[in-house]
């Protein structure tokens, strides 16, 4: 043995036992059991006969199929998760549905279905019969394929932009060495590395124990997928290493005086099997222990004391509890203002009514507390349910920021830069920049206000968290505009909202997204400015001419939503009308009217007046409305000639027939009677 081991001969890892998903879906199960007289969990809840076997008799029974479970029932969803068709079967048959999903399988859920819904193939890393890597196939739509080994993954078709994530308990070497050839197999894969944070320090931690004890024990449910894969690696550097299910496994297990032991636990292991091993491990140390000291003074009467002072000593550690210590215990009284419970130490606990998570308790019942403070000088154990609340809450918050999931919060005080919020019961501070996407003057109107969050830090010391509300905004809007680009095609004709105008075009919002009308495309006629033509909330139909997702810019046209002016030009001008048109130029030939927005005609100088004229300035000028007759209309050449001569020349003319229809009236009457 090292030095290491002479003074410590039993290592016990930290990261053993229950994982935060089990744990959950343990804990929903037990809550559950006292509900109904019968609950369901679709398979068994934890890969633990010991544990499903209590829960059965609880009235929390396993089944393999969702249609043995009888209509108007509650089931469980473990946390290993199902396929979307599984859960949709489930809420067809109008179950009562309890999903105790691990959040991180959950996000790969959405990893899947996100991918699968894009058209893109999705490959799981791990164990294809393994209930997990099913649920996770499940939502990726006939698109999902499970490989286990390189070997494996080298022989997949040349799929395009994969999506590839990992069954969360497997070993980051395996899922390293599938990656490796599934990059060297695939075009261009997106790898999402989900092995849970907890299997991977639980793995590393049992391999770094293994290296330096003689024995090692792993404990746990044999046909559990991690703790086989625990006992595997453990395998690697102690050769004495023993999967062991049960304390009776663990006491028949051969441990030679002066071997050192390590001890871990897989994710399905129960706390209380955990410690009633590492007790028994303990036990053989203290046992050897008491043998090394008994040999130094005698031997067989010094044995037997030994083995009596060592039995004493058990019998001791098993009353003994410590601040930080959870424990379960019954109620035996309850006060106006505490509740007294029995938890098998030498003197009763008390929960003050504001320490608990409930007040609806009752003499009898068994609740789970936490031990505060050991003697709080009056010879009491004060215990805290609220404590252990508070710690699960914290949990479950640390899982979701890992697992980058948004929390719900309520504002509760604006304080200088920014706000306090309540989340599940713990503080988070929401910075003044983080609260919206523009600047907030009063930060008071967010207190009340429910919102979803998303944590960017956690204080693990001071358990405190530090959220943003921008942060989820501004997702939001990523994805609805990532929703509205996959909708949008060049060439298409779409209405719009006019947002804001400036001097080069207008921006126009299509549908979550805004585009630009240039100047130029907001009329077939010259536009001085774009309030001339359109504005500001007015709604108005656009065509697509371009789109550049990469620049997030959409190119937009108002003036070819309407007819061109030269295309019907000659059916709204016929030849010989007269029509009124504006004086928008004149050249040293002649002038040019415009007779509607990007359409002009041209009055030739020799049309321009009745007489010659030695410039144009002396008929018209610019800005003139004035009469002009068409003489003729050439659309392909996009050329309309005019005349003003014309026009006063008929004017003139049916002045002159009128003089002459009102002599000749006014000559009959000056002819005599006949």
């Amino acid at each position: 043995m090292n030095g290491e081991n002479e003074k410590r001969r039993v290592i016990v890892a930290r990261h053993a036992g229950f994982c935060f998903g089990v744990r959950r879906a343990v804990e929903v199960a037990g809550r559950l059991s006292g509900q109904a007289e019968r609950v369901y969990t679709l398979g068994p809840i934890i890969h633990n006969p010991e544990v499903v076997s209590s829960l059965a008799a609880r009235g929390v029974l396993p089944v393999e199929e969702a249609d043995q479970i009888p209509a108007d029932s509650r089931v469980i969803i473990r946390s290993h998760g199902v396929g979307r068709a599984v859960m949709e079967a489930l809420k067809a048959r109008g179950l009562l549905i309890e999903d105790a999903t691990c959040p991180f399988v959950k996000r790969i859920h959405d990893l899947a279905d996100i991918a699968s819904s894009q058209g893109r193939a999705v490959i799981v890393v791990g164990e294809a019969s393994h209930p997990e890597v099913q649920g996770i196939l499940g939502w990726a739509r006939a698109l999902g394929r499970a490989v286990y080994s390189a070997e494996e993954a080298m022989g997949l078709e040349n799929l395009l932009h994969p999506l590839v994530v990992a069954q969360t308990t497997i070993t980051q070497e395996r899922f390293a060495s599938v990656c490796a050839a599934i990059q060297a197999r695939v075009t261009e894969p997106e790898i999402h590395n989900t092995i849970c944070s907890t299997t991977a320090k639980r793995q590393s931690e049992a391999v770094e124990i293994a290296k330096k004890v003689d024995v090692m024990v792993v404990v746990g449910g044999k046909n559990s997928s991690n703790t086989q894969k625990l006992q595997s690696l453990c395998s690697g550097f102690c050769p004495r290493t023993y999967l062991v299910q049960t304390l009776e496994e663990a006491k028949r297990l051969t441990i030679l005086p002066g071997d050192s032991i390590g001890i871990t636990a897989g994710a399905s292991t129960p706390d209380g099997t955990f410690k009633e091993v590492v007790t028994r491990m303990n036990d053989i140390e203290k046992q050897d222990q008491a043998v090394d000291t008994a040999e130094i003074a005698s031997q067989e009467p010094a044995e037997t004391m030994a083995e009596s002072d060592f039995m004493a000593d058990v019998e001791k550690t098993l009353v003994q509890i410590r601040p930080g210590q959870t424990i379960v215990g019954t109620v035996v009284q309850i006060t106006d203002d505490e509740v007294c419970v029995n938890v098998g130490y030498k003197a009763d606990g008390l929960v003050k009514k504001s320490d608990l998570s409930s007040t609806d308790v009752k003499v009898g019942d068994e609740i789970e507390v936490e031990v505060v403070k050991v003697n709080d000088g009056e010879g009491n154990v004060l215990l805290s349910q609220r404590n252990i609340v508070n710690r699960k809450n914290w949990d479950a918050i640390v899982a979701k920021s890992e697992a980058d999931e948004y929390v719900d919060g309520v504002g509760k005080e604006a304080v200088k830069g920014g706000l306090i919020a309540n989340v599940m019961g713990i503080r988070a501070f929401i910075p003044a920049s983080q609260l919206s996407k523009h600047y907030v003057e009063k930060i008071e109107d967010f207190v009340g206000k429910e919102m979803k969050l998303k944590i960017i830090e956690v204080d693990k010391a001071k358990k405190r968290i530090v959220c943003s509300r921008k942060a989820v905004l501004l997702a939001e809007e990523a994805e609805k505009k990532k929703a509205v680009w996959a909708t949008l095609k060049e060439g298409e004709v779409v209405e719009g909202i006019v947002r804001r105008l400036t001097s080069f075009g207008v921006f126009v919002d299509i549908g979550g997204v805004d585009g630009l009308v240039h100047i130029t495309d907001l009329s077939w006629g010259r536009v001085k400015q774009p309030s001339d033509v359109v504005s500001v909330n007015q709604k108005i139909p656009v065509k697509i001419l371009s789109l550049d997702p990469e620049k997030e810019r959409i190119s937009l046209s108002y003036k070819a939503t309407q007819p061109r002016p030269w295309d019907v030009a000659g059916e709204k001008y016929a030849v010989g009308s007269v029509v009124e048109g504006k004086v928008v130029r004149i050249t040293t030939f002649g002038a040019f009217v415009e007779l509607e927005p990007g359409l002009d005609g041209l009055v030739h100088i020799s049309q321009c007046a009745p007489t010659r004229i030695a410039k144009v300035e002396d008929a018209v000028k610019v800005g003139d409305v004035i009469r002009v007759k068409i003489l003729s209309v050439d659309t392909e050449a996009k050329r309309i000639s005019l005349s003003i001569r014309e026009v006063l020349e008929d004017e003139a003319l049916e002045d002159n027939t009128n003089s002459l229809d009102e002599f000749a009236i006014a000559g009959e009457d000056e002819l005599p009677e006949v």
